[in-house]
C-alpha cells in the first residue's frame, strides 16, 4: 500500500515538466490555427472554428492537469477499479448504432452536447492506472507464475479488442505496447514477454491482411510513389511539406500544403505543417521539446521513493513518448500511416485533456518526490 504523507509548503512540481508542457500546448494552439484556418472557413465559414474548439479543450484539459496534480495517490488507486469499468462501458457504447459516432468508417467517438468524446483515448491512460496499481500490489507477492502475469493483461486485452472493433489498429498497438513496456519495468521475464510476442503477432498480421485499406497503408509506406494520386498521396505531401521548409521554413502561416493537398494536416498531420512553416529548426525544437519531457519522466520514474508512483511514471512518460514517437515516424514516412494525433499539438480534444491528465499525475508525483527530496 502506497504509503501517505503530508506535503510540504516548500514541495513544488517540476518546473521543467510545467514549462515544456506550456511551451507545446501554445504551440499546439498556433499550428493548429494556421493548418486549419482555410479548412474551417471552407467547411464553417469561420476561420477560427477548429481552434476555438481546441481552445476549449484545451482550458478542460488544464483543469483536469491541475486536478491530478492535486488528487491523493491513495485516491487515484482507489478510483482504478470504477474507472476500468466505466471505460469499458463507454468503449461498447461507442459500437451502439444509436450512440456511437461513426466519422470516416470508424465508430469511435460518443457525442456529449456540442463535443464528442473518444473513450479510446481516456482508455490509455486507464490502462497505465490499473498496471500501476497491479504492478504496486504484486511488490508484497512472491508469485513470479506466467498465470500470474496473464491475468495482469486481462483488462488491457479486454480494452484492447473493444478497441479493434472500432476500428482503431494505431490506438490498439500504443495500448499494447505501453502495457508491455510497463509490464518489462515492473521485472517480467524476457522469456514471457516474447511468449505473449509470439501469440499477439499473428493477430496483428491477420488484422492488416483481412482489411483493405490497413493493406493498401501499408503498400502506401512502401512505396507511395507507387500510387501518388491514390493511396500514396498523403504520404507524398508530406515530404513536400517538409522539403519546402527548409532549414528555416517558409514562415508561420505561409504553408501551401495544407491548402486542400495534404489531408489531416491540422490533425495527424499537423508535424508535416511545422515542418514546412517552421523548417528544420522547427521540427528539431519541438523533438527535443518531447526529449525533454520524457527525460524528466523517466528520471523521475526511477527516482520515485516508492513502487506505484514509479510505475504510474513510467506508464505516462511511456504513453507520452510513444504517440509522439509514432506520429512522427508517420509523418516523415518511417512508419504505416496510422491515425494518431502528436500529444499537445494535433487538434483532439479526447487526445489533449487525457494527455494533460497524464502530464498531472506527473506533475503531483514530482511533487510528493521533492517533498521527500528525491528530486531535486
Amino acid at each position: 500500500m502506497t504509503r501517505s504523507w503530508t506535503i510540504p509548503d516548500k514541495a513544488r512540481v517540476d518546473p521543467v515538466i510545467l514549462g515544456t508542457v506550456l511551451v507545446l500546448v501554445t504551440l499546439g494552439l498556433v499550428m493548429v490555427n494556421s493548418s486549419s484556418a482555410i479548412v474551417a472557413l471552407e467547411r464553417y465559414k469561420d476561420p477560427y472554428y477548429f481552434v476555438k474548439r481546441q481552445a476549449v479543450w484545451l482550458v478542460l484539459g488544464l483543469v483536469a492537469m491541475g486536478f491530478a496534480t492535486a488528487v491523493s495517490l491513495e485516491g487515484l488507486r482507489r478510483w482504478t477499479g470504477p474507472a476500468v469499468v466505466g471505460v469499458v462501458v463507454l468503449l461498447g457504447a461507442v459500437l451502439v448504432p444509436d450512440i456511437g459516432r461513426t466519422v470516416g468508417g470508424a465508430r469511435r467517438w460518443l457525442p456529449v452536447g456540442p463535443l464528442s468524446v473518444q473513450p479510446s483515448e481516456v482508455a490509455k491512460l486507464v490502462c497505465v492506472l490499473y498496471l500501476a496499481r497491479w504492478m504496486a500490489d504484486r511488490e508484497d507477492s512472491q508469485h513470479e507464475a506466467w498465470s500470474n502475469y496473464l491475468w495482469a493483461m486481462v483488462v488491457p486485452g479486454i480494452i484492447v479488442a473493444l478497441v479493434l472493433v472500432e476500428p482503431d489498429l494505431g490506438t490498439a498497438i500504443v495500448i499494447g505496447t505501453v502495457a508491455a513496456a510497463m509490464l518489462i519495468l515492473g521485472g517480467l521475464p524476457w522469456s514471457y514477454l516474447l511468449g505473449a510476442a509470439s501469440a499477439v503477432v499473428p493477430v496483428l498480421v491477420v488484422a492488416v491482411a483481412s482489411a483493405g485499406y490497413r493493406r493498401r497503408r501499408l503498400l502506401a509506406f512502401l512505396n507511395p510513389w507507387a500510387d501518388p494520386s491514390g493511396t500514396g498521396f498523403q504520404m507524398i505531401q508530406s515530404y513536400l511539406a517538409l522539403g519546402r521548409g527548409g532549414l528555416v521554413g517558409q514562415g508561420l502561416g505561409q504553408s501551401t500544403q495544407k491548402l486542400f493537398y495534404l489531408p489531416e494536416a491540422h490533425t495527424d498531420f499537423i508535424f508535416a505543417v511545422v515542418g514546412e512553416e517552421l523548417g528544420f529548426v522547427g521540427t528539431v525544437g519541438v523533438c527535443l521539446l518531447f526529449v525533454v519531457l520524457v527525460w524528466r519522466g523517466t528520471r523521475l520514474a526511477f527516482r520515485y521513493p516508492e513502487p506505484y508512483g514509479a510505475y504510474l511514471a513510467g506508464g505516462c512518460t511511456t504513453l507520452i513518448a510513444l504517440q509522439a514517437l509514432v506520429n512522427m515516424g508517420v509523418v516523415v514516412g518511417l512508419l504505416p500511416t496510422k491515425g494518431l494525433p502528436l500529444p499537445f499539438i494535433s487538434l483532439g480534444g479526447s487526445s489533449l485533456v487525457v494527455t494533460c491528465l497524464a502530464v498531472g499525475i506527473l506533475l503531483n508525483l514530482s511533487r510528493r518526490a521533492s517533498s521527500l527530496g528525491a528530486i531535486r
